[in-house]
């Protein structure tokens, strides 16, 4: 087998991982229901948490995000994974929790010059609780931004979309979170 048959042959089991469970989910069964959420639920609790930087709300999002899910579930066409399915749902009603709740998405669409830095090395004793927790000082655009690129691997053009913003807004809001979570990171080292 070559490589790309060896990807195709890779897809095709990653898309179908949960088939059994997704079709009986869409008969009603509750059981397979449950398995997907438990399957799911801590991974895109973690989504919801980055975006909203609120674990209540994180929660109330998740909630809703599987409802959606599950009523939409006649429109998964197995052409990605389950998971990449869902965590758009979850990404897109973490959106729009946010803009139900009025929070300014402060975007600036100029890009500065930044410094380089020479090492991205994590400095010692951090933590994902640091982490998480200076991420939460980011202003939501920013945080949304830096989620969505370094959290979730969506690059700028992806994101540009998804929010409606340009792509060189999304670079200048993703140096600037990165900037400001370097900063926070600093100031919190001793502590």
């Amino acid at each position: 087998m070559n490589e790309k048959q060896n990807i195709k042959s890779l897809e095709s089991v990653l898309t179908d991982i949960h088939e059994a469970d997704i079709e009986d989910s869409l008969r009603g069964d509750e059981r397979a229901r449950r398995r997907l959420y438990d399957l799911y639920a801590k991974a895109m609790l973690n989504v919801c948490y980055r975006m909203t930087g609120n674990l209540h709300d994180a929660e109330d999002v998740l909630q809703e995000a599987f409802t959606v899910a599950f009523l939409k579930l006649n429109t998964y066409r197995y052409e990605s994974s389950f998971g990449a399915w869902l965590k758009r749902i979850v990404i897109n009603n973490s959106l729009n929790f946010l803009k139900k709740r009025r929070e300014s998405l402060i975007y600036e669409a100029e890009i500065h010059k930044y410094e380089v830095y020479e090492s991205d090395e994590l400095p010692v004793g951090l933590t994902v609780e640091k982490v998480l927790s200076a991420m939460e000082k980011l202003p939501s655009g920013a945080r949304i931004v830096f989620s969505l690129y370094l959290m979730e691997g969506y690059d700028h053009q992806e994101i540009a979309g998804i929010l409606n913003i340009s792509e060189s807004t999304s670079k200048s809001q993703y140096m600037r979170a990165r900037r400001r979570m370097q900063e926070i990171l600093s100031e919190n080292k001793y502590q």
